[in-house]
């Protein structure tokens, strides 16, 4: 690890992102399991990959998932009390999901994703060998066992911090996902150093059609009403849930607790289309 002496005392859990609010638990879905072919070469192959597409589709979810980043929340907290191990998600995953903030700059940019590497990569070093010492010995005796970093909302940054990342990424072992906005990858095209290094691209799109009924019997089920696909009012309640929102996770979220709102004031026993429409008078739909 070719990292700072300063990455050895700081703490890797000064800047974590806290998992999104759901009304439901993650869902596997077809688009999730195209991130983590994506993810996987990447990973693989220690190339810089780009992953685009609109907000609310499930970028961040996927990307956390993978990443087991909820679990790398807690052990970030715990991992200095006495008895706790890592847990085998991280060790298995070997990925670090970070999110910078807004105004970030190069330099601090570069020196927190040196020191989460280095902090996921030691902990993998000690859990595969109790007798390491990754903070005492050797750096070339004990490299980083972190394979990837995921860099959420990168198209915000500016150009020295992509710079900074570009840099990492050379000087480092490791592969880079960098996920933002539709364009990005356009935007990317502007800086030829960074560019050339772009081995794989990957369009995050809405959810398929034939994921859609299994995602709303999840939310349906959460809302106490299941999902019966031979009752013509929840499969028209379906109908213009999907086309209310267009397979985007996070307007489903949002229409489902609208529709549980109006369940609930107007002491309805399902979900009806009609509730489905009162529901969507009350959500802005539009940009999310």
């Amino acid at each position: 690890m070719k990292g700072s002496a300063s990455g050895r005392t700081s703490r890797p859990d000064q800047h974590r992102t806290a998992p999104p609010r759901g009304l439901v638990g993650f869902q596997v879905t077809k688009q999730h399991r195209r991130f983590v072919e994506f993810a996987d070469a990447v990973r693989r192959h220690r190339y810089i990959g780009a992953c685009y597409g609109a907000p609310g589709l499930g970028k961040t979810l996927s990307a956390r998932t993978y990443a087991a980043a909820d679990d790398w929340d807690r052990w970030a907290t715990d991992r200095y009390t006495r008895g706790t191990t890592l847990p085998g998600s991280l060790l298995a995953s070997r990925t670090l999901l970070y999110t910078p903030h807004v105004n970030v700059t190069a330099r601090r940019l570069h020196l927190e994703v040196d020191i989460q590497t280095y902090a996921l990569g030691a902990d993998i070093n000690r859990a595969l060998d109790p007798d390491c010492h990754p903070d005492f010995d050797d750096d070339a005796l004990t490299p980083s066992r972190t394979e990837l970093l995921i860099v959420d909302e990168a198209d915000r940054l500016k150009t020295s911090a992509l710079e900074a990342l570009r840099d990492f990424f050379d000087r480092s072992d490791i592969g880079l996902i960098l996920i933002g906005m539709p364009g990005f990858d356009r935007q990317l095209a502007r800086y030829p150093q960074l560019y050339s290094r772009i081995g794989f691209a990957h369009q995050y799109r809405p959810l398929d059609a034939e994921d859609i009924p299994t995602v709303l019997a999840h939310y349906w089920q959460q809302l106490g009403h299941p999902y019966d696909n031979n009752d013509p009012n929840h499969v028209e309640a379906a109908n213009s849930v999907t086309r209310i929102t267009g397979g985007n996770f996070r307007l489903i979220e949002r229409l489902m607790t609208q529709t549980a709102r109006v369940i609930e004031i107007n002491n309805l026993d399902r979900i009806t289309p009609s509730a489905v429409h009162a529901a969507r008078q009350m959500l802005v739909v539009g940009t999310t």
